[in-house]
């Protein structure tokens, strides 16, 4: 006898699903047609349908750092694929839906969903940058950034084309 165990979806799941379906919705209906037909399209449309549509699954742009983390948080979710499979989609999204189109955040104006989304920040760290923001007032610059408790300097320098202030 199969028994089916329901899991309890955490919040931080909660507030991945809020930042895709927000992104998503802001893009044209045709998005799924946009996405490009190049190796490793099918596995990951067959890896992502099996709990999302497609497009919202592609909705978000990243860098490499990005869409590794997100397929790591799948699988951590139940996604199945073997290694090679895992390894061909993300060559596929990094090179085929890059971050390059991706705004530029702007450390001092932005929310915690906008820092987590746009430089790949946990809740947490989110959290530690509002509240330097709050205490300390504004960032002027990348060194400034670093002082916050909880964020890794190589982090940020990894994201440092992607952060204005």
């Amino acid at each position: 006898m199969k028994v089916m165990v329901r899991r309890r979806l955490s919040l931080p799941l909660w507030a991945t699903a809020a930042v895709l379906f927000a992104a998503f919705s802001a893009q044209s209906p045709s998005l799924a047609q946009q996405i490009p037909d190049a190796p490793g399209r099918a596995e990951m449309e067959k890896m992502c349908k099996g709990c999302h549509e497609v497009a919202r699954s592609v909705s978000k742009r990243q860098d490499r750092d990005a869409w590794l983390n997100t397929m790591n948080k799948m699988v951590a979710f139940g996604m199945k694929s073997t290694e090679q499979e895992y390894g061909l989609v993300l060559d596929y999204l990094v090179k085929n839906l890059p971050a390059d189109d991706v705004p530029r955040i702007n450390v001092n104006t932005a929310t915690a969903i906008q820092l987590e989304s746009g430089l790949s920040l946990k809740r947490s760290q989110a959290k530690a940058v509002l509240d330097y923001r709050s205490k300390n007032g504004e960032f002027k610059s990348i060194d400034d950034l670093k002082k916050v408790p909880l964020l890794d300097a190589s982090h940020l320098d990894s994201k440092k084309d992607r952060i204005t202030f």
